[in-house]
């Protein structure tokens, strides 16, 4: 069907990977498809926070992919009609041990721009938050509403970039320069495979040297019982141990310990607070991390009961209610990406850390020099 289509490169997924990939190729000045199976993105990147997040990302290159991505989402977003609902991030530490955390993370090159907040400080900016020992700001996160972001993104990309979209179209296998799908040939010099957590469909004896598990995610959508706005998303104790930017320092460790006395049940399913808004005043409030060798189908109330115990921990919201809840899923591996040369012409590209929103823009230009290379 599509056999006189002619392409430089052309992009397998919609997810904000694949989207992140096209436009970098387009800004190299290539001829770009993107071919999804599904009639739109339905995946991870419409099933998160939103949330682009550079503190606490692991420590150099992956930092510097989250800062390089935020400034490409600046310029993107107003271009494509996305709205930033929000900027910045709080981070409230209960123990003392999480304000060493944060102090040790301070005088480190991750820490520029942030600064350690006094509760006092703090409250005149978040009157909702509650009492701890000191607050971590960060000029640098920005917050979409991803299930809004995702599809803006795409319609812009193919409107105002010239990138051609093929929905509902399976790739059933590339042999480049052919690109064969369930409507028919398409012909382009190179492939940027972007396959979200789907491992086995393309390139799947590739893919499964990464060493990928898969992630099981709980989140809710809260509605406070008045209205509050919140200066910039939140996180807890509990992310200075999830977060590897925080993590991996030496002063974590102690904390670590704390937390595995007195929250354990937390730890065990990897949860952690971020609470973010959205601009009709709703919270969008998780998460936990489950893994195993396929996406775990069921959602527990346990864990949304005990996800909603630490956004109380955090913020005083009396009579909040829950009106949505759902689960993602996304490739883990014990490094934050992985890429490689699947065949002639043929790169694959995951991010296996969850944090493809934060990252994409940067992670997506390695991709497209990789397949030019």
């Amino acid at each position: 069907m599509h056999s006189n289509k002619h392409y430089d490169l052309l992009v397998v997924g919609s997810g904000i990977i694949g989207l992140a990939s096209a436009y970098a190729a387009r800004k190299a000045g290539l001829r770009v498809a993107v071919v999804e199976r599904h009639a739109r993105c339905i995946g991870a990147s419409v099933r998160n926070f939103g949330f682009v997040t550079v503190t606490g990302q692991r420590r150099g290159e992956h930092w510097s992919r989250a800062m390089h991505t935020r400034n490409v989402w600046e310029q993107v977003a107003p271009q494509a009609g996305i709205q930033v609902v929000h900027q910045g991030l709080y981070v409230l530490a209960q123990r003392p041990e999480a304000i060493t955390v944060l102090e040790a993370f301070l005088k480190t090159e991750m820490g520029e721009g942030c600064r350690l907040l006094s509760m006092a400080e703090a409250k005149k900016k978040f009157p909702t938050l509650q009492d701890g020992l000191g607050v971590l700001h960060s000029p640098h996160e920005r917050r979409v509403e991803s299930r809004d972001a995702i599809p803006q993104l795409s319609r812009w990309l193919e409107q105002e970039m010239g990138i051609d979209f093929f929905w509902n179209t399976t790739v059933h296998g590339i042999d480049t320069p052919s690109v064969h799908t369930s409507r028919g040939t398409f012909h382009a010099e190179r492939c940027i495979v972007c396959p979200g957590h789907d491992l086995t469909t393309l390139y799947p004896e590739v893919i499964a040297q990464a060493g990928i598990r898969m992630c099981t995610l709980q989140m809710l959508r809260v509605q406070p019982a008045s209205p509050i706005r919140l200066p910039g998303s939140v996180m807890s104790d509990l992310s200075l141990v999830r977060y590897e930017g925080y993590a991996d320092l030496p002063e974590s460790a102690p904390l670590r310990e704390v937390l595995e006395r007195e929250q354990a049940a937390y730890l065990e399913q990897g949860i952690h607070l971020i609470a973010v808004q959205s601009a009709d005043g709703s919270l969008v409030v998780g998460d936990s991390h489950v893994y195993g060798s396929s996406e775990a189908p069921f959602a527990s109330e346990h864990t949304d009961a005990l996800i909603l115990q630490e956004m109380h921990r955090v913020l005083d919201l009396p009579g909040a209610t829950i009106s949505e809840r759902w689960t993602g899923t996304y490739a883990s591996a014990a490094d934050v990406v992985y890429k490689a040369q699947a065949a002639p012409g043929v790169v694959v590209g995951i991010v296996t850390g969850g944090t493809g929103a934060s990252t994409s823009f940067a992670f997506a230009e390695e991709l497209v020099q990789m397949a030019l290379a």
